[in-house]
């Protein structure tokens, strides 16, 4: 399956933009992703053309809104994203990937590895399991839950003055007004909806940030 994998890679201005020093670090996930993840059960067969972008490339949809230094906890990490992405562009944060699947803890330990990243944890348990025990100045989410439920698992680990970043789609606004009860409950002061459009083709992520 090493063939596919070649090619997923984009060597465009734009993307070596916006991964800086972690595009080759990228490029390896990447191609890791591209040859195993199927067989793995860690994407489906139809993600493989739009891998790169949409996947790789858009997990640094979060990097603009991360601290300037400090610890991030990276709930349901699953195949890697975004917490593995953010690892390879921001090495000076410490990185915490928190995922409850056995499965998928092997894979994430063998990318960190193979990648060499020595500012990152992996924890294998649910997001739950840790609060108290784990906490951050941010912590990113991708495709785990819708938010109020998110803001349950994720806020007890959001170190007070922090953020919870969660990357949503189209319904964004609609969830942070379904969550805003729940949010309220742990001390959030704000919370803002940016669209990040990284290629200026219009395909947007939107990434709420709800700092406590």
């Amino acid at each position: 399956m090493s063939e596919p994998a070649a090619d997923v890679v984009e060597h465009d201005d734009r993307s070596v933009e916006i991964l800086g020093a972690g595009f080759d670090g990228a490029a390896t996930f990447a191609r890791m992703l591209a040859a195993e993840g199927e067989l793995r059960g860690l994407i489906g067969p139809r993600e493989l053309p739009r891998l790169w972008r949409r996947h790789v490339v858009n997990s640094a949809a979060v990097v603009p809104f991360l601290p300037a230094e400090g610890a991030l906890v990276d709930v349901g990490s699953g195949a890697g994203l975004p917490g593995v992405v953010v690892a390879l562009v921001r090495p000076d944060l410490e990185v915490h990937l928190v995922e409850p699947m056995q499965r998928r803890v092997a894979w994430l330990t063998e990318v960190v590895d193979r990648l060499e990243l020595t500012n990152v944890t992996i924890h294998g348990a649910r997001a739950e399991e840790l609060h108290g025990t784990l906490v951050a100045e941010a912590v990113t989410a991708r495709a785990v839950a819708a938010l109020d439920k998110l803001a349950r698992l994720t806020l007890p680990m959001v170190r007070m003055g922090g953020a919870l970043l969660a990357m949503k789609g189209a319904r964004a606004a609609e969830e942070v007004a379904k969550a805003r009860t729940v949010m309220r409950t742990f001390g959030v002061t704000d919370v803002q909806v940016h669209d990040v459009d990284l290629y200026d083709d219009g395909d947007v992520t939107r990434v709420v940030e709800v700092r406590r």
